[in-house]
């Protein structure tokens, strides 16, 4: 599992660091915004771990941007804020954790087991984690935005049955039939997979 820790306090970066690779993940570490969006435009990451305290902005914004990017990648905050507005703001932007400083190392991994240790649904060479809502193909993370995300979690978890478009609907921002064939291509694009029509019901994923 492949992370980027972006954490502007030195000697705790390494720290963590030094802990997570021994724990077996692999890590890149940023200790600015400016580094932190060089690795994340060379590499893909299974995770983000952000400080939100940064010395030239903060993580949430710098998430924010990501997300605008079409950046699904699962974050985590690591951050000495304690207050319930940066805390809404991050789960707002699909955080899916949020821990806060001082804390022991143990502690961050025993929240990282946490949150991936579900079991993953596989079509064909797609693999799915629902804890993390993280897909995979040829174990690379792939990136779909959120609304197709969303279609396509709805299509993968009813192998074999229709869903009906007004099911899909509930997956858009602004509901309509063109909205709903945009993310069905872009998935299409994204995979290289068949999804099919099923003329005034619904979209299906064939049984492989």
């Amino acid at each position: 599992m492949k992370l980027l820790l972006l954490e502007d306090n030195q000697i705790l970066s390494e720290t963590l660091e030094d802990f997570l690779i021994r724990a077996g993940y692999e890590v890149d570490l940023a200790l600015s915004e400016e580094e932190a969006e060089e690795l994340t435009f060379a590499n893909r990451y299974d995770l983000y771990l952000f400080d939100i305290n940064l010395p030239s902005g903060n993580g949430l914004d710098f998430l924010k941007a990501l997300r605008h990017a079409e950046d699904e990648t699962p974050t985590i905050f690591i951050t000495a804020l304690t207050d319930m507005d940066s805390m809404a703001q991050g789960f707002e932007l699909d955080a899916i954790d949020y821990i806060k400083k001082p804390f022991e190392p143990e502690e961050l991994l025993i929240r990282l087991k946490a949150k991936f240790r579900d079991d993953i649904l596989y079509y064909g060479n797609i693999q799915y984690d629902p804890k993390s809502n993280v897909f995979r193909q040829e174990d690379e993370i792939v990136h779909m935005g959120k609304v197709p995300c969303r279609v396509f979690t709805k299509l993968l978890l009813n192998v074999g049955n229709v869903v009906a478009q007004d099911v899909l609907f509930e997956c858009l921002e602004q509901p309509s039939g063109n909205a709903l064939r945009v993310a069905i291509t872009k998935i299409k694009q994204k995979l290289d997979i068949e999804i099919t029509n099923i003329r005034g019901q619904g979209y299906m994923l064939e049984t492989l």
